[in-house]
């Protein structure tokens, strides 16, 4: 709930954050890097564990008074234990890009070979991006899809390693809606003699259902944020077998971070509890199910699905037959309160600012209780967004549901604001069908 002291102590803040909890009540997540926390991981998040300074870990902290930090931190871990099945894991690592950041930390040297999916075909910052620390401390190399089906070529990916002779093999991606073989990845590794790192960053809640390969028996460690697919806040954990277990610690702390965000740390205990509970398995199963259904409703509206569909939680939309940048296409799905993101597709001719590409997911709207006969109509609302809403005002924001509803129905054609006023009303509407956070501004 919103505290009403905060209104008395701050009313700027409060109203921002009233304004806030509105967008996200009536308008459709579809970034599949987002979602709903729940009440009680956002308890946790707001607790009384932030008001304390808990450096080192459970026994050996630097300061006195934390034998409820070393309860809670030890909750976490024997938690993410039961839910991932692994040696060892390390829950303090603040974001997903620190988690890799210690990863390499721990086990390269500066100026050490990796091999990683290029950015540009669906990899993460973090892999190697030569503007990230990843590509200036280290010397990254790139695996590629194959340019007809835009799936990972393995023999490629062998191919590459023995080129290149990495010390380090990373297999993950954050725009890839297909499975990825991590036994695959292991063999190459051992070939080459490389340490393989798995970052599940965009998956792990796939994983940790069992709708997604585990790679935590293939793979040396295993990076991942714990506020995607896995629901809970805004953080990230990194598992590793036992024989490296001092090595991340150490990257961790004090290698790339000094004190721990307890109160994060509580809440990734909820949300580990809350992947062991009832519900959970179907949930990701819905996931994937509801992208699916998503991708069927854009493939017959002519869309063009990157691998021609999805396995996972998002999909990949290569736009090039439409006519219309993915930054063209995002703003106008935003303003009709559709939020995804803008994102490159495999070979793209487009810049990282424009792209030919936009990156819908189902996470979010399946926390939200949708299924795939809603997931048909968000298709068709896309599709006609894009098809229709280009020319005029579309790109202007959205001045509000009440006009928007005032305006629905009353303009017939195909002029874009009326387009875009009418299913930013009507996604409202079906927003309102499938409350988020009801109570939460009383």
């Amino acid at each position: 709930m919103l505290d009403s002291a905060l209104a008395q102590v701050d009313p700027e803040t409060s109203q921002i954050m009233r304004d806030e909890l509105e967008r996200q009540q009536t308008t459709l997540m579809m970034i599949p890097s987002e979602n709903y926390a729940s009440r009680a991981v956002m308890r946790a998040m707001g607790s009384v564990f932030t008001n304390k300074y808990a450096e080192g870990y459970i026994g050996n902290r630097y300061y006195n008074g934390c034998e409820n930090y070393d309860r809670i931190e030890s909750l976490a871990i024997e938690r993410a234990k039961e839910v991932f099945h692994c040696e060892h894991v390390n829950v303090q690592v603040h974001t997903g890009s620190q988690a890799n950041m210690a990863t390499y930390y721990a086990l390269l040297e500066l100026g050490d070979r990796t091999l990683a999916m290029s950015v540009d075909q669906g990899g993460h910052l973090t892999h190697g991006k030569k503007q990230n620390f990843s590509g200036q401390f280290y010397e990254a190399h790139f695996y590629s899809v194959d340019p007809d089906t835009h799936l990972i070529d393995y023999d490629q990916v062998l191919e590459k390693a023995k080129e290149v002779r990495p010390k380090l093999i990373l297999a993950g991606a954050s725009a890839y809606p297909r499975i990825i073989d991590f036994q695959i990845f292991r063999e190459i590794a051992d070939e080459v003699g490389a340490y393989l790192m798995a970052d599940i960053a965009h998956i792990v809640g796939l994983v940790a259902a069992g709708s997604h390969p585990d790679p935590v028996p293939y793979a040396d460690v295993v990076t991942s944020t714990t506020h995607k697919t896995l629901r809970g806040p805004r953080g990230a954990i990194i598992t590793c077998k036992q024989e490296l277990a001092s090595r991340i610690d150490a990257a961790v702390f004090p290698g790339v971070q000094a004190g721990p965000l307890m109160q994060i740390v509580a809440a990734k205990a909820v949300c580990f509890k809350e992947a062991q509970s009832f519900g959970f398995r179907e949930y990701q199963r819905q996931i994937i199910r509801n992208c699916q259904a998503l991708g069927q409703s854009l493939i017959e509206e002519g869309f063009e699905p990157v691998t021609g569909g999805t396995d996972n939680h998002l999909l990949l939309i290569d736009l090039t037959n439409k006519d219309i940048t993915g930054r063209e296409a995002a703003d106008l799905l935003d303003a009709a309160g559709i939020v995804c993101n803008k994102n490159l597709v495999p070979y793209d001719k487009r810049s990282a600012v424009e792209t030919s590409g936009i990156r819908p997911g189902t996470p979010a709207v399946t926390t939200r209780g949708m299924r795939e006969e809603q997931m048909y109509q968000i298709g068709k609302w896309m599709a006609e967004v894009i098809h229709k809403g280009r020319d005029g005002q579309s790109t202007m924001p959205f001045e509000g549901i009440e006009e928007a509803s005032a305006t629905s129905g009353t303009h017939e054609g195909h002029d874009s604001g009326s387009v875009v006023s009418r299913i930013r009303a009507e996604v409202a509407d079906l927003c309102a069908q499938f409350p988020i956070y009801l109570d939460l501004g009383d």
